[in-house]
């Protein structure tokens, strides 16, 4: 359950989506790592608050308790605590693992792929972080999923908030997580889980309100820098200081018409220190309304740094903020694209087919496909000592391949090859 296998056409789709997002990262000069599929237990606790439940978790042979890797962000903090590296602009897609209820439809499985980007070291404020939104409004922009909306947070604002609101700070992370589901249910449910479920009073939950339902762009961060509040609060104030440093680099991107600073964007993971990030599609207004709804969020990330310390014998802290791609969701979606277009996608690349018109010429088609091959063209051939032409011709169509190299007697008798485009029909020998 939450498992899927991909038939050829799917895993062709797969393959492009997978090869735009690397092609990004790529481009932003990111080397790849790998890590192991299973982890130590211990390597995994703790580190995604309340959705610890969802790990995967396995016991070998010897007694050493083991899971699965959850995401690809705390094995990348731990592979640099282990080799000592100071500084890595790295990307990985690999498989990940949760024990969550599935729901495919909406691409939500319990094994699936992440794109990582991350950027590892000691660097001036929020440039490396201005990247990270750039390369998600690249990636969004080229594969065309439709209008889409990042929004942006940070953890220190968050939690000043939390503060000046009176919200006692070993309750900051539990109310982080409610906040986080503003996006998904009205304020009037996220308002009664803080009062009767995290404990906290009404009038310290209308004060939150007051806040988290704001966002906006440059204004807001001025307005709230103004708050008489907020103002005082240390944490908040270098928060806010940071957003407006990162608003000015996003104005030279040229990308704010895509960004919105979100005071309810809380994201529910415990390692997120300073800047968050997620982006959303916004519903597409066609006559596939309702196979488009509840796709939600495509890409998410933000700045950890304390996690690598947590993983080094002498606490060293490495700075790292990153990006994860929902390549699923962003699969889902294309999936069902293709499948209203009836557009048939190629899942091969075959570039010709070696044919024959007459019987007992398998040799000469051995022969002439083996130099193909031998020359770096891809090239196939029907498995039959005589096929006829017309079922060659036929699987061309079938499979999209667009040319036929053909040799008769004829052909044999000259020394050439009759070169076929199969959907023009013209012929050219050579």
């Amino acid at each position: 359950q939450g498992t899927r296998d991909h038939p050829p056409a799917q895993a062709a789709l797969r393959e492009r989506l997978l090869g735009a997002v690397v092609s990004c990262f790529k481009r932003h000069g990111a080397a790849a790592i790998d890590t192991p599929v299973l982890e130590l237990r211990e390597t995994l606790m703790g580190k995604y608050g309340e959705d610890t439940k969802l790990i995967y978790e396995l016991q070998d042979q010897g007694g050493e308790l083991l899971a699965l890797r959850y995401d690809l962000t705390v094995p990348f903090a731990r592979y640099l605590a282990m080799n000592k590296v100071n500084n890595m602009k790295r990307y990985h897609v690999a498989k990940v693992y949760r024990r969550d209820n599935p729901a495919t439809t909406r691409g939500r499985y319990r094994e699936f792929y992440q794109c990582d980007f991350d950027i590892a070291g000691q660097f001036d404020p929020m440039i490396p972080d201005a990247e990270c939104l750039k390369i998600v409004h690249e990636i969004l922009s080229d594969l065309q999923l439709g209008d889409f909306v990042i929004k942006v947070n940070d953890r220190r604002i968050l939690n000043g908030v939390f503060a000046v609101c009176g919200v006692p700070e070993n309750k900051f992370i539990t109310a982080c997580s409610t906040v986080d589901k503003l996006d998904k249910v009205p304020w009037e449910e996220v308002r009664s889980e803080m009062v009767g479920e995290k404990g906290l009073s009404p009038e310290v939950a209308d004060r939150i309100g007051e806040y988290v339902q704001l966002h906006g762009g440059l204004d807001l961060i001025e307005r709230l820098l103004q708050d008489p509040k907020l103002s005082q609060n240390k944490l908040a104030k270098e928060g806010l200081g940071d957003m407006k440093l990162l608003f000015e680099y996003l104005t030279l991107f040229g990308i704010t018409g895509k960004i919105s600073f979100d005071l309810s964007l809380a994201r529910g993971l415990d390692y997120y220190t300073g800047v968050i990030f997620e982006a959303v599609l916004l519903q597409q207004e066609n006559e596939h309304v309702e196979e488009l709804v509840g796709v939600g969020s495509v890409a998410g990330g933000g700045r950890y740094d304390g996690l690598v310390g947590m993983f080094d014998p002498k606490g060293r802290k490495v700075p790292c903020v990153g990006v994860s791609i929902g390549i699923e969701r962003i699969f889902s979606i294309l999936e069902q694209r293709l499948e209203a277009s009836g557009e048939k996608l190629r899942t091969t690349e075959t570039q010709v087919l070696v044919a024959t018109p007459q019987k007992h010429l398998l040799a000469a088609r051995l022969k002439l496909i083996s130099e193909l091959w031998d020359a770096g063209i891809k090239a196939e051939m029907l498995y039959k000592k005589d096929p006829k032409l017309l079922k060659q011709l036929q699987y061309c169509e079938d499979t999209g391949i667009p040319l036929a190299a053909i040799v008769g007697e004829q052909e044999l008798a000259d020394g050439v090859v009759k070169l076929r485009d199969v959907s023009t029909r013209e012929e050219v020998r050579m």
